[in-house]
């Protein structure tokens, strides 16, 4: 094989994520995706167009996706052009999405018999994370190869952290998203109760993030989203929002657990959703805590 890098999926994340590989891997990198457009962006700086998905992987050892879900994963992999039927032995492809835990240990376990490899690596932190190459990525891997693949994770995050076997990182990274969630929330319904309390929002979380309500979720999604009521379509939506929460739910399900917050807040998700918030960015959900119409811009 060529030691080329292939790369599937060129969304939000996806094309920063690629862009980094691309300009600090040394190594020739193939794409692929859907849309012409990144596509062509990053054929300008040098990657080479593959033409389907079996077109990358026949061209590469080692092959990222990052795509929006499971389904979309899904098609990746299987039929006649996919992944499972392309593979070789010694290939390895590194799954950056958050998807499920079930689906990832069945896809390890199919290429593992062609004697290649699927490592769960989902990505966390924005997208502005993603340019800067400040990602956080929580592996579902063996530890030889975690060590074959961390340093071209490296190339586009500062936090790499081998969670455990296979599906170990996606346990993780849907955890992560259920505690975001529900802070998220927390944040939304005080920046509501300030509002109609006489308290202007901006000074509140800004005086939050000096005390022990401080958190990454107030100074990103709270004070650049809540506040501002900014929630931009093509940015972590809330239908992903309520996909990953599903997600945790089906975990605790599994485990005889009833987490009654996560599952309060998948309820919020869906009453955003049916609102017709679905493709927004998912702290809108701070439009469903202010049920008076009044918004915090007024």
């Amino acid at each position: 094989m060529s030691g080329a890098i292939g790369f599937v999926g060129l969304g939000v994340m996806g094309e920063p994520i690629c862009r980094n590989l691309l300009r600090k891997s040394g190594k020739p990198l193939v794409v692929y995706d859907l849309a012409p457009e990144p596509l062509a962006r990053l054929g300008e700086e040098g990657a080479a167009i593959a033409a389907s998905v079996a077109d990358v992987v026949s061209r590469c050892d080692v092959l990222f996706l990052c795509l929006p879900s499971a389904k979309h994963v899904r098609a990746a992999f299987e039929g006649d052009a996919g992944i499972l039927q392309t593979i070789k032995p010694s290939q390895i492809v590194v799954d950056l999405g958050t998807s499920s835990v079930e689906l990832t240990r069945d896809f390890a376990r199919q290429l593992e018999g062609k004697g290649a490899a699927w490592i769960d690596a989902p990505i966390a932190r924005t997208r502005q994370a993603a340019q800067d190459g400040t990602l956080s990525v929580m592996v579902g891997a063996s530890p030889q190869l975690f060590e074959t693949v961390v340093p071209l994770i490296r190339c586009f995050a500062t936090e790499v952290t081998l969670c455990g076997g296979t599906g170990a990182g996606q346990v993780t990274k849907i955890l992560n998203n259920m505690v975001l969630f529900q802070t998220v929330n927390a944040l939304a319904e005080a920046v509501a109760i300030a509002w109609h309390s006489g308290v202007e929002p901006k000074l509140l979380l800004e005086t939050l993030s000096k005390g022990s309500a401080d958190s990454f979720a107030l100074r990103n999604h709270g004070l650049k989203a809540i506040v501002p009521d900014d929630f931009p379509l093509r940015a972590f939506s809330t239908e992903y929002a309520l996909k990953d929460m599903s997600y945790a739910l089906e975990l605790a399900s599994q485990g005889g657990l009833r987490p009654r917050g996560a599952a309060l807040v998948g309820e919020i998700l869906q009453e955003a959703i049916e609102c017709g918030l679905g493709d927004a960015y998912f702290p809108v959900i701070a439009r469903i805590a202010d049920r008076s119409g009044s918004s915090n811009k007024d």
